[in-house]
């Protein structure tokens, strides 16, 4: 009786993988689409932490000051929490130092107190913590709205692009061209010089209108492997539309792409707004972002250090969860992703087909 061959190094036994398909069918068997996408982006523990701290970074700012917003003749604004407005000017207390200790008595420190100002106060003597909450709040808004405004120009010009192809594609990728071809942060500056006395929505608007392109070319490329497979080829022959077959089949799986893409995007939007906020360019005064929050201090940097270490903490600190929340999404939405199962998952799975 001769035996079978030994598996060569670097590649997969074929049982291994059997094992590892039927692993994967019986953890999703029974399970709904929805059902599935929220298993998978669960797992995901950086994903799951990253959106619970944004969750917590979000309604903390628009819950401690309040929410004001104004836009053209729409006017919103709330009460919040928190003692102090932005633009209060309470007596100066600690010499203007934060409040907040983290460090218990026996250790040496001054005790766990938060006190009246727990982030400190700037030279004028505003509350920093009410002035962070307030820029977060603004630096928010620029990042969804720019995030779904770019997003969905990007997405629709790039499917359309790549699934009419033709004298279409050249049109569309040539305006995409001329774009990307202008600095942004040379539009920024000038759209955020005339526009940012408007208010955060207005520029964020603004923003979105320039920062779709990258997008548009990633989706563009998707759609032109995703349009010559066999799916496509049987919905065209059911009768289906150009629109149905672009937005029903073709871009939900393309959606991987997207997501990863369009998080990106926000990410970026809040660093492009803190750049020109700090240049002078972005959201105008009486109202403050966290960009304009470092700018207005950056004479005061050896001096009260607290004033940068505030504001850029809440920048790293959204553009990180948005980037995990992204792939977390990546790898819930897109069927190509697949979890590597666990050495005991498989010995078991394996186990369990030999027995059957």
């Amino acid at each position: 009786m001769s035996l079978p061959p030994e598996p060569t190094p670097g590649t997969t036994a074929s049982g291994v993988t059997d094992a590892e398909n039927s692993l994967e069918m019986k953890e999703v068997e029974g399970l709904s689409q929805g059902q599935i996408v929220r298993r998978r982006f669960f797992r995901h523990k950086g994903a799951v932490i990253s959106m619970i701290v944004l969750a917590t970074i979000i309604i903390m700012a628009f819950t401690a000051v309040g929410f004001d917003f104004a836009v053209f003749d729409l006017a919103i604004k709330t009460a919040g929490w928190w003692q102090w407005s932005w633009i209060d000017i309470p007596t100066p207390q600690n010499g203007g130092r934060p409040t907040l200790s983290l460090v218990p008595e026996w250790l040496g420190g001054d005790g766990i107190r938060i006190g009246d100002h727990p982030f400190g106060q700037d030279e004028i003597g505003r509350d920093i913590f009410a002035v962070v909450m307030r820029g977060t709040q603004q630096s928010v808004v620029i990042m969804f709205v720019v995030g779904i405004i770019a997003t969905t120009i990007g997405t629709v010009i790039g499917a359309v692009a790549g699934y009419y192809r033709g004298w279409v594609d050249s049109v569309l990728m040539r305006f995409t061209d001329i774009i990307i071809t202008i600095p942004l942060i040379v539009i920024g500056a000038v759209l955020g010089l005339a526009f940012g006395r408007l208010g955060a929505f207005v520029l964020a608007i603004i923003i979105g209108l320039f920062t779709w392109t990258g997008l548009a070319r990633l989706v563009r490329a998707e759609v032109l492997s995703l349009r010559e497979r066999e799916f496509v080829d049987a919905a065209r022959v059911a009768g289906a539309s150009d629109r149905r077959i672009i937005f029903k089949h073709i871009l939900p799986n393309a959606i991987g792409v997207i997501i990863v893409n369009t998080t990106l995007l926000m990410a970026a939007a809040i660093l492009l707004e803190t750049a020109l906020s700090f240049l002078g360019y972005g959201v105008q005064p009486p109202d403050t972002s966290l960009g304009k929050i470092i700018s207005e201090n950056q004479a005061a940097f050896a001096t009260r250090p607290w004033l940068f270490w505030w504001p850029g903490l809440f920048i790293i600190l959204i553009a990180l969860c948005i980037n995990f929340i992204g792939d977390g999404l990546r790898d819930a939405f897109d069927p190509r992703q697949k979890r590597m199962p666990s050495a005991k998952a498989l010995s078991k799975g394996r186990d369990e087909k030999v027995s059957s």
